[in-house]
């Protein structure tokens, strides 16, 4: 048996300390969490992606009273682009959220479901997506790509049908 390490690389910083462009999807990610539904959990979530083309996707978490039948802020703007710029590659996605029952005061990280659709996203433009998560008191943590959040992330080429 060998024993074997993973070792990821993060950033935190403060909002003040990141570039303009970053700032600037963040305040879009802001911009985006009055459209979240989240009558259930009170709990809003925004995302915004940059593709390289420039342009920038919004999308916020969209609950259903049949919880499984919802999608978080990340699927929801990762799937639009792949719907309206399916060939367009992803620079980076940055992620906010707001809590109507509490004070968030952490970094939120994305789920289980999300991090596996960002790394296949990641793995199919063979480039890295940037991942800003942000907090609402302004502490930011920045991966250089979504692999760093899911390293053993669940793929296999032999199940593509080419």
């Amino acid at each position: 048996m060998k024993q074997k390490k993973i070792q990821l690389n993060f950033k935190t910083a403060d909002f003040s300390e990141l570039q303009e462009i970053d700032r600037a999807l963040i305040s879009c990610a802001k911009e985006a969490i009055p459209t979240a539904y989240a009558p259930y959990s009170g709990f809003l979530v925004g995302a915004s992606i940059l593709l390289e083309n420039g342009e920038i996707i919004n999308g916020s978490n969209q609950e259903n009273v049949a919880y499984p039948s919802g999608l978080c802020a990340e699927r929801v703007a990762i799937f639009y682009v792949g719907a309206k710029y399916p060939n367009v590659k992803i620079l980076t996605i940055a992620v906010t959220v707001f809590s109507k029952s509490f004070n968030v005061t952490d970094v939120i990280s994305p789920c289980g479901a999300c991090r596996q659709v960002m790394a296949e996203y990641e793995d199919k433009q063979d480039q890295p997506i940037k991942v800003i998560l942000h907090s609402p008191n302004d502490t930011v943590l920045i991966s250089d790509k979504v692999s760093d959040l899911l390293p053993f992330m669940f793929k296999s080429p032999h199940l593509k049908k080419h």
